[in-house]
């Protein structure tokens, strides 16, 4: 697995057009929020989805073998168990790395990966990544594992602190 700082930078700096497998056009999923990220960074994004035509202004496709063009990366936002199938199709496409993102985890199609030359990732966002190393003071957001729209409770206000204007 390539998860050392050196490796995460020299992937991300090389691989520059990225296939998005599972990529949602719905803004508050992860996968839409992450790919729109990288587009925003200079990245070109391939969605690969079989749900829709386009997403983020790029045309879809179906299947990583539909694309008619060289990716470097496959991103792969989909469930544990659908791993193996897209990383033998990422090898078969020439994809230069298998990315599997946060909470996915399929130690099968990594080590089929490494053995076919590719760099491979498990358990990391690209966004995340990208925005630790080479993003600054500016992360533009934090993956907590909360998925949630509710505001966080306001703590009660103890006797005799604060609330009065005196």
């Amino acid at each position: 697995m390539n998860d050392d700082i050196a490796s995460l930078r020299r992937i991300l700096g090389a691989c520059r057009t990225i296939a998005v497998v599972g990529l949602s056009a719905q803004w508050h999923r992860p996968s839409y929020f992450a790919a729109s990220y990288l587009q925003g960074k200079g990245y070109r994004i391939v969605p690969v989805t079989p749900a829709y035509a386009e997403v983020l202004g790029e045309k879809a496709y179906a299947r990583l073998s539909d694309i008619p063009f060289p990716v470097d990366m496959v991103d792969v936002f989909r469930k544990t168990g659908e791993v193996l199938p897209i990383a033998r199709e990422a090898i078969a496409i020439g994809a230069r790395c298998l990315w599997q993102q946060l909470g996915v985890v399929n130690t099968e199609a990594d080590a089929l990966a490494r053995a076919a030359g590719l760099d491979s990732v498990m358990d990391r966002c690209v966004k995340i990544e990208h925005a630790r190393l080479f993003g600054g003071l500016h992360w533009a957001g934090v993956n907590t594992r909360v998925i949630s729209a509710q505001r966080a409770a306001v703590p009660a206000l103890r006797q005799g602190q604060g609330g009065g204007h005196g």
